[in-house]
């Protein structure tokens, strides 16, 4: 989600005290919302002019490269948004939180490198993250015990043919040693809005994973990445593009917030 973070605080970074901005404010609406930001271009679009009084955009189109999130270690080598035409309740206008007038719809593509995605999973925040996620063994030889495991030492590796190697090691709690599991698999979009693991083989400590566990495993996650999950809370997500080749990931995707949307209420700006 903070990817759509990134979309919503960059648009409403447009909207000062005084109202709509433009021009070379508008960059520097946008750059505030970057910690670091090697490039940035940002073009407004208005044909006529007065329609900023009225709270319509027609266009705002964001080239950025090598920027860097507020308070995260997330960092993107290539940011492009280009959205259709906004409209803003006037009522709201100069407000602490402006209001959508009417669903805000966008294009937006990304360039991740695999050396910034892997400084993401180690880290602190991240790490604390799956800290949390915390795995009971379902297969006890004493049913009165139920040891705690934890996924430490994450790492990913894109390669080539739109595959990608996720490593993580898995230690019992209070324990230093720990269990290797590596995962290989391919990444297919199905109609624009799932991500579907392809071929995926899962070693633990070398050995290969049996097919039967490894499908249940697949197919749980298949379930996670389906993309319409997001739509009850009034957001649409569509896979446009997923091109994946040693080093680097490109994501191209359409977006769609309802103006009634939870994320809305959730940006900082």
């Amino acid at each position: 989600m903070e990817f759509l973070t990134i979309l919503l605080s960059s648009l409403l970074g447009l909207i000062s005290s005084v109202g709509l901005v433009v021009d070379r404010t508008a960059e520097d609406a946008i750059r505030s919302q970057f910690a670091k930001a090697e490039q940035l271009q940002v073009r407004v679009d208005n044909a006529p002019t007065h329609q900023l009084l009225q709270g319509k955009i027609d266009r705002v189109r964001i080239a950025g490269r090598s920027l860097q999130l507020k308070h995260s270690h997330i960092r993107i080598a290539v940011f492009e948004l280009e959205t259709d035409r906004i409209e803003l309740d006037t009522r709201t206008i100069g407000k602490k939180r402006p209001k959508f007038k009417r669903p805000l719809q966008a294009g937006l593509r990304l360039v991740l490198t695999e050396a910034d995605v892997n400084k993401v999973l180690q880290s602190p925040e991240f790490l604390s993250r799956l800290r949390k996620l915390n795995i009971i063994s379902a297969n006890l030889t004493n049913k009165d015990s139920n040891p705690v495991y934890r996924f430490v030492n994450p790492r990913v590796k894109f390669l080539t043919n739109q595959r990608v190697n996720l490593q993580v090691e898995i230690q019992e709690d209070g324990n230093s040693e720990s269990v290797v599991v590596n995962l290989e698999t391919g990444l297919d979009i199905v109609a624009g809005r799932k991500l579907q693991l392809v071929q995926p083989i899962a070693k633990v400590n070398e050995e290969e994973v049996p097919p039967r566990f490894l499908n249940a495993i697949v197919s749980n996650l298949n379930q996670c990445l389906d993309l319409r999950n997001l739509e009850t809370e009034g957001l649409l997500m569509r896979i446009i593009k997923l091109k994946m080749k040693p080093g680097k990931l490109e994501i191209g995707t359409f977006v769609r917030i309802e103006p009634s949307s939870k994320f809305l209420e959730t940006i900082r700006f």
